[in-house]
């Protein structure tokens, strides 16, 4: 009888920890998206140029390092602002490109972002009701992504469009991919820190769209 009601007890609290590892994730994420939205409009508005490949690399990676050392302290929140709000400020140059680039600009922006939007909402929502475990993606999503990774390089080094096109096909399915990883993680309990969550699900949603964005602006474009 104890025994019973140790293992419900248990089973309680750790209910209750991945719905507030859950409630922090999807508050934190609503936060950096917010924040990383006004950068991306400040950048736009001031008509900055584009950092460049490099220093995007270097900004990114040095906050992502930042902010996974100090995932469990208060600083771990404050780096990742200075990463979401970066990555903010490197969206609105390549927004302008578009808006500035295709008659159709607006259109094509607003497409890729609702389409963003329709795929996160849906991909979370499968996993959160459905409850299936995709931890078994883990393994295919790091390989995966990895050498996405290196031909987007490849891409924009010798300026090859075909293979960036392909790349950003690749990155669809890939984020798409780790929403419903990462929102498997939290629910089974895989991942407990919320920052850590809401990097990888912000990293998803940020090349999700810079994805749709490309291929739209290829497909349907108006020069």
């Amino acid at each position: 009888m104890y025994e019973n009601q140790t293992v419900v007890r248990r089973a309680g609290e750790s209910a209750l920890s991945t719905n507030k590892v859950l409630r922090n994730t999807y508050a934190l994420l609503s936060l950096t998206l917010l924040f990383s939205g006004l950068t991306a409009g400040l950048s736009m508005v001031l008509n900055w140029p584009g950092p460049g490949l490099l220093l995007t690399l270097v900004g990114y990676f040095g906050l992502l390092f930042l902010t996974t050392r100090f995932r469990n302290s208060a600083l771990g929140l404050v780096f990742i602002f200075a990463l979401t709000g970066f990555m903010g400020l490197t969206l609105g140059p390549i927004i302008n490109a578009y808006l500035h680039a295709f008659s159709n600009g607006g259109q094509i922006v607003t497409m890729a972002l609702g389409g963003t939007g329709v795929i996160f909402l849906g991909l979370s929502g499968y996993a959160l009701t459905s409850r299936r475990d995709f931890s078994f993606m883990g393994g295919f999503l790091m390989v995966g992504i990895l050498v996405a990774f290196l031909a987007g390089i490849g891409a924009a080094v010798f300026s090859i469009p075909a293979l960036s096109l392909g790349v950003s096909a690749m990155f669809i399915l890939l984020m798409s991919g780790l929403i419903l990883f990462q929102t498997s993680q939290i629910i089974h309990g895989g991942e407990t820190n919320y920052i850590m969550a809401t990097i990888t699900l912000y990293v998803a949603i940020y090349n999700l769209f810079l994805s749709l964005l490309q291929i739209l602006g290829a497909l349907s474009g108006n020069r």
